[in-house]
């Protein structure tokens, strides 16, 4: 990988997103799949601190994880093919195996020697495979080298386990003694399933494609034979039926992750700095091995600011977090309760350059609903992925046997897991806990509660989890909705690319606080929203004028009356008034993936006014 992002090339925050392990990269002539974490160069993964996600990700995957890494990257962009820097990068397989012959159809594995591999060194992006003086399917063409591209059918099942498509098993109705070659052609001008077919050669049976799907492809498939093939390796027998996927489908890989915003911990610079660094110096036996650590974390520019403090004062400092107490070793795994503590302190701490924040007046207007608004001009955000879902997203629930099953990202008990990090800029607003819980009390708001709770338990009953859990309340709803049009609005407002912005929502109302407040930031890994822009829009005048043009752009959706009447009761969906024109956002922006979403809520709309909050 390299900074910019050429053919051939993804970003670091992409293998965590989007083409992580186990998940299948499609190339101009080849389609590869990222391989597991056990074969990385974990020696070239830069390390990331912050060590409360590294707590989080501990109590997910056992305490043996010993840090969060950055995937390795190429630091320049112009690099000798021939250079050691030249083979850094993410291991990946080709896969499928199975490969199709663009002029005369023939499908065959690509390691049975039927195709051959045109690598090119100095341009690994034109790297393909070719089928070597093919005939056309007629045998009468002029023999010719013609491109060979991956078959676009795949099986995967909800335990993480993907394989090659059984072509053998499905175009002879199950196991057979035929060992005759196989093509695959089209039979319509259209690409729908039952236009595509394959063939045998030898025996002359051949099947349509939309045989491979629905209930008609539970019969006509074989059972799942367990294979996780970013590992290389079979699981015992998987009780999850099979089924067919399309190459590049979006349900083929689904990641898990935790993410964590870089909060002071202490008002102690030094305590931080530690806290922030505790993995450097947990084998510290005595004061004079400090100095050397410190030398090297100089050098290596990891826990920036070290170097001020001397090797007796770090060693007190050590002393103090081992003997707990007051500074005590984080091991608090709820992720957004520190971050409240700290957006809502009075006087918030600073932890230069990852946190820093301002205190404003909220607008004149709006004093009655907020309570305080904090502009934080630095912000850090850290991402660990923890693991990957098939066919089906990863759902909340406690119970893990209603859950798609985790994949794992490596071989056994993983030691580290990918992480980015990303530096931006942020507004949280804090919301009148009084105000709001008479809000909560309307008979107009129970209503759209009860609406809700409807769909979100039918929605929940489709997909065989427990329809009591995970239904976040009436609150989040309101303040999840009030976020997306905040979101929408600061894109038009001051140009920001309106998936580089996200939100984090903090409604938490059976903890020993009351959490009301949004927290709106920037999280792009290039200079995209680090330049101040989303900061100024927190100034009270600003504010007002965008609160007040979100509102009203609210107020009515081009999709009205439908979208204002839709109840998630009758349809068993996750949202009530709001739509694509309206209230959704980019789904890198959502926490939430645009659901619990309802814009009566938050002004009065064409079926209901007497629930909104403003």
């Amino acid at each position: 990988m390299s900074d910019k992002t050429p053919v051939g090339d993804v970003r670091p925050s992409q293998l965590l997103w989007t083409y992580g392990p186990g998940a299948l990269i499609d190339l101009p002539s080849l389609s590869v799949l990222t391989l597991g974490t056990h074969l990385w160069d974990r020696d070239r993964c830069p390390l990331i601190t912050e060590a409360r996600l590294l707590a989080a990700v501990r109590k997910e995957l056992g305490s043996q994880v010993e840090s969060l890494r950055m995937p390795p990257y190429q630091k320049s962009e112009h690099v000798d093919a021939y250079s050691a820097e030249a083979n850094i990068g993410v291991p990946v397989l080709p896969f499928p195996r199975w490969l199709r012959c663009v002029k005369c159809g023939l499908l065959s594995p690509f390691d049975r020697g039927l195709f051959e591999c045109k690598e090119n060194r100095y341009r690994p992006e034109l790297t393909r495979f070719v089928h070597k003086g093919c005939t056309g399917s007629k045998g009468d063409a002029k023999a010719t080298d013609a491109d060979a591209v991956p078959a676009r059918f795949l099986l995967a099942c909800r335990n993480g386990h993907l394989d090659d498509f059984p072509w053998h098993y499905f175009v002879h109705s199950g196991v057979s003694e035929c060992k005759g070659t196989l093509r695959f052609f089209e039979s319509g001008a259209s690409l729908q399933t039952e236009n595509l077919w394959v063939k045998c050669d030898s025996c002359e049976k051949s099947r349509s494609l939309a045989h491979a799907f629905g209930q008609e492809g539970k019969q006509n498939l074989p059972k799942c034979r367990a294979r996780h093939a970013h590992l290389n390796i079979y699981n015992d027998d998987c009780t999850e039926g099979a089924r067919a996927v399309l190459l590049g489908a979006t349900n083929s890989w689904f990641p898990i992750t935790l993410s964590a915003l870089a909060i002071p911990v202490t008002r102690d610079p030094i305590i931080q700095l530690l806290q922030d660094g505790l993995d450097f110096f947990e084998d510290v036996e005595s004061e004079t091995e400090i100095g050397l650590i410190v030398k090297t974390l100089k050098k290596t520019g990891h826990l920036i600011g070290i170097e001020k403090y001397t090797s007796s004062e770090i060693w007190e400092a050590l002393e103090s977090i081992n003997k707990g107490g007051e500074h005590g070793p984080v091991s608090e795994s709820d992720i957004k309760g520190p971050e409240w503590d700290v957006l809502t302190a009075p006087t918030p701490p600073a932890d230069w350059p990852h946190f820093l924040s301002t205190p404003v007046t909220p607008p004149e207007t709006y004093k009655l609903q907020i309570s305080d608004i904090f502009m934080l001009e630095r912000l850090r955000e850290v991402n660990a992925l923890i693991g990957f879902t098939r066919v089906e997203a990863p759902e909340q629930s406690s119970d893990p046997s209603q859950r798609p099953e985790t994949a794992s990202l490596c071989r056994g008990a993983p030691e580290w897991v990918p992480a980015t990090e990303v530096h931006g800029e942020g507004i949280f607003i804090r919301f009148n806990e009084e105000e709001l819980r008479k809000w909560e009390q309307r008979t107009a708001v129970k209503e759209v509660n009860r609406k809700l709770l409807a769909g979100h338990r039918g929605w929940r009953n489709a997909r065989n989890l427990d329809p009591g859990e995970a239904y976040p309340g009436i609150r989040y709803a309101l303040l999840h909705t009030l976020a997306h049009l905040l979101i929408r609005e600061v894109a038009l407002e001051c140009g920001y690319n309106a998936a580089s912005i996200r939100e984090r929502i903090y409604a938490d109302t059976e903890g020993s606080q009351q959490q009301a407040g949004i927290l709106i930031y920037t999280a792009a890994a290039d200079s995209d929203g680090t330049l101040g822009g989303l900061v100024d829009l927190g100034k009270p005048e600003n504010l007002g004028r965008l609160i007040n043009s979100a509102l009203n752009r609210a107020r009515i959706c081009s999709s009205d009356p439908l979208c204002s009447e839709h109840n998630p009761e009758k349809d068993r969906s996750l949202h009530a008034a709001c739509c694509h024109a309206c209230g959704f956002v980019s789904e890198t922006s959502c926490e939430k993936g645009n659901r619990y979403l309802d814009r009566s809520l938050v002004v009065p709309t064409l079926d209901c006014a007497d629930a909104a909050f403003f």
